[in-house]
């Protein structure tokens, strides 16, 4: 291991972030468990950043990519794709998008990087809005609008971008605020924005934050921008890479937590769909997406055997029920964590939705962000046999916690009692 940690950083990037003091390679998984390469078991809380949405080595994904393999695996957009066409058909019914196009990329952050061509194209400006401590990925373009400073290399980007209070409900200027008052102080903050530039193109929004930290408004905020946001046509883009498909529990997309003016202009995904191969894609109303007035392909997006992955995933998710498994084990697992935390001073908030959920820790006594102790809680439950992830908007100090949406009862008890140890050796 220590071989192939030197080797990597002989070769790979220094800015290529790695978790833990001693670097993990993980070799194979089965359900809500990986291996590494020494053998040790581990249960998987982080689902390789929320891309194996519904099991590690799930058969019959395993079985439609061998089968896809057989035959084709990849021959470009410049060809009749049959199960591309399969798998736009299905998420155009699912998105609530009327008369929705979908297009087909490799990862979110292609994904963004697409509906920022189109807004800007179809509206005619390069004007974004986008929110504080937001993360939306790592091009050039997704970098200029990202509100987080921990993921924002520099501050270059082809885009003025605009940044707007509300994606965090328990910091910033109106966090003592009640939810409705919280609402209507951001919608002014808003407008009074708006009074002093050019309509933008568009808002790019998260539902959840992911990267910042599992963070999210009250319901309903975007309902009251998109209101705002109406008024002068600029679109809204929801940004649904880590809250789509399910995982939330309680909804398909996170938008629909803010669904009461409609579906969103825009809709991006990624992550969960592929359970591990790379796909992602956008989602817009024909006139949004046809706005483009060149020619235009995707090497690798939308290849045979992704959407075969893809298409194989979705069934077994919708099949199954997996948004239900994840607000009914989710709903568990939140409780228990807040139990736990009650009695802990360095735990300022567990929060989130279904199987989306967020462990702020700061420093006892203070509401100062505690990196410190995150890295220490990672570390701790690795020992213990649990693999979670970390972010946040505050010096990286929110535990992220997003399992494989098929997770037990009894798997999530048992994570729940490794974290628990974990932070109490830390506070």
């Amino acid at each position: 291991m220590n071989d192939l940690f030197a080797r990597h950083r002989q070769v790979l990037p220094d800015w290529l972030a790695l978790y833990y003091d001693e670097p993990l390679e993980i070799t194979h998984g089965e359900g809500r468990h990986v291996w590494d390469a020494e053998g040790n078991r581990y249960l998987d809380f982080f689902g390789g950043i929320l891309t194996t949405m519904t099991a590690h080595a799930l058969p019959e994904v395993t079985k439609a990519v061998s089968e896809q393999a057989g035959r084709i695996i990849h021959s470009s957009t410049l060809y009749l794709n049959r199960p591309m066409v399969e798998l736009a058909e299905r998420i155009a019914q699912l998105s609530g998008i009327p008369d929705a196009r979908v297009f087909f990329t490799t990862s979110g952050t292609e994904a963004n990087d697409t509906a920022l061509l189109l807004a800007t194209t179809y509206r005619r400006t390069n004007t974004i809005l986008a929110m504080r401590n937001s993360y939306h990925g790592r091009s050039f373009s997704a970098v200029g609008i990202t509100g987080n400073k921990g993921w924002s290399p520099t501050s270059l980007s082809p885009l003025q971008t605009l940044y707007v209070h509300g994606g965090v409900r328990t910091r910033g200027p109106f966090a003592e605020l009640n939810d409705r008052e919280f609402i209507a102080a951001c919608v002014d903050d808003l407008r009074d924005l708006l009074g002093h530039t050019r309509p933008p193109a568009a808002l790019i929004a998260e539902p959840i934050q992911g990267v910042g930290g599992f963070t999210s408004p009250p319901d309903g905020l975007y309902a009251a921008f998109r209101k705002v946001l109406q008024e002068q046509g600029i679109l809204w883009i929801a940004d649904e890479v880590q809250t789509g498909w399910g995982r939330t529990g309680e909804h398909f997309w996170g938008w629909q937590a803010h669904g009461q003016s409609g579906p969103p202009d825009i809709l991006t995904f990624a992550k969960g769909i592929g359970n591990g191969m790379s796909i992602g894609g956008v989602v817009a109303r024909s006139e949004i997406m046809n706005c483009l007035d060149s020619n235009s392909i995707s090497t690798f997006g939308g290849t045979q055997i992704t959407m075969a992955a893809g298409l194989a995933n979705l069934s077994y998710h919708l099949e199954h029920d997996l948004q239900g498994n994840a607000r009914r084990v989710g709903g568990l697992l939140i409780e228990r964590l807040r139990t736990v935390a009650a009695q802990l001073p360095g735990v300022r908030e567990v929060r989130g939705r279904g199987l989306m959920i967020g462990v702020e820790l700061v420093k006892p006594g203070t509401d100062e962000a505690d990196p410190k102790s995150a890295s220490a809680v990672l570390e701790a439950a690795r020992e213990g046999g649990l693999l979670i992830g970390k972010g946040g908007g505050h010096n990286t100090s929110a535990l992220r916690i997003a399992p494989p949406l098929s997770l037990t009862v009894a798997e999530a008890e048992e994570g729940a009692a490794i974290l628990e140890q974990a932070l109490r050796s830390a506070y």
